[in-house]
């Protein structure tokens, strides 16, 4: 019998309760051993919904100007800065959806739909113009040391000439920490190539969220003593990961940046689980809960009901996410 089988076996064979949990946790490390294969190489594609739809053909497109850059790189960047917000302003005067200060687009922006002007306001102008900007950024650098990415990456936060001063990265903590954002939170974007890896937190996860079975649901719970211990879908999905020292973010369409995104059919106990009236868009992602294997997950429904197992296939499931410590750390603290 291969691992896998023995794994679907087991749970059908066991109920809830702590003998449960144990099965997930020895399923969860046991499938990892079989998860290492999958087909690799072939171009950067955007995960399902990942980009909301009225820009995702503009990302996939000029994510792909030059080879610095790629479409999830490109997502990424564009959900650091605004969230996809077209109408985002900083206090900074950052202004769109790339979040150009007036400075930089007067010398960068271009006119990406040919209409004849160039407003930061457009997304089929400013997202255009964001992969333009990465890509002078790279050639600038391109004979500097290093991974090329990493380098136009650093361009963008400390300036070119930073960069080529110190033959790559340079050693600022901030701009270290802003290219190593971007290129972790791009895996949030990407339609994985091969199977992700399990996390090492979910059967802990799981068993958390179990614990508060039969728990009352409140809008806006997160668990305190003043809120009786209650919970909505996000607060537990939020305390059962920081139960395990991995720190989401509060509400459910941002937890689902926090790690790649395995397809339904490569569901493993722990994977966080959404749902979404609109299915081209996780912005508007409205239900978050924590697959628990067998089709079922454990979740704070709504008002009026219990934290309970309820089934993750119906026809509002929008996709799953691997949460990873650096995925959870690479998320924005508000967008």
């Amino acid at each position: 019998m291969t691992v896998r089988k023995a794994w679907i076996v087991a749970i059908a064979a066991v109920g809830t309760g702590l003998s449960f949990v144990m099965v997930l946790v020895v399923g969860v490390y046991l499938v990892a051993g079989n998860l290492a294969g999958g087909a690799a190489g072939g171009a950067v594609t955007l995960a399902k919904g990942a980009v909301p739809a009225a820009y995702q053909t503009l990302v996939q497109k000029w994510g792909n100007l030059c080879s610095a850059i790629n479409p999830a790189l490109l997502a990424a960047q564009l959900y650091q800065e605004s969230g996809f917000n077209p109408s985002a302003q900083s206090p900074a005067a950052a202004q769109g959806i790339a979040q150009f200060i007036p400075g930089t687009w007067a010398t960068h922006g271009i006119d990406g739909d040919g209409d004849g002007d160039r407003d930061v306001w457009d997304p089929n102008d400013a997202i255009p113009s964001a992969a333009s900007y990465d890509c002078e950024l790279a050639s600038y650098v391109k004979d500097a040391p290093g991974d090329p990415t990493h380098n136009m990456l650093a361009a963008y936060n400390a300036g070119a000439y930073a960069v080529i001063k110190y033959g790559g990265v340079p050693p600022y903590k901030e701009t270290q920490n802003y290219v190593k954002t971007i290129t972790t939170l791009q895996a949030s974007f990407a339609a994985p190539v091969t199977r992700v890896d399990p996390s090492k937190q979910a059967a802990a996860a799981i068993s958390y969220a179990q614990e508060k079975l039969g728990t009352p649901y409140l809008w806006g719970g997160n668990g305190t003593a003043d809120q009786g211990g209650r919970f909505d879908c996000s607060g537990l999905t939020k305390a059962a990961y920081e139960s395990v020292g991995v720190t989401l973010p509060r509400v459910a369409n941002d937890q689902y940046n926090a790690g790649p995104h395995p397809a339904r059919e490569e569901l493993l106990p722990g994977d966080l689980v959404f749902f979404s009236d609109d299915l081209t868009n996780s912005r508007a992602i409205r239900h978050v809960g924590i697959y628990v294997g067998g089709g079922y997950m454990i979740d704070a429904p709504k008002p009026g009901a219990v934290i309970r197992f309820d089934p993750v296939d119906t026809p509002d499931y929008f996709g799953a996410t691997r949460v990873t410590e650096d995925g959870a750390k690479a998320l924005p603290t508000t967008v």
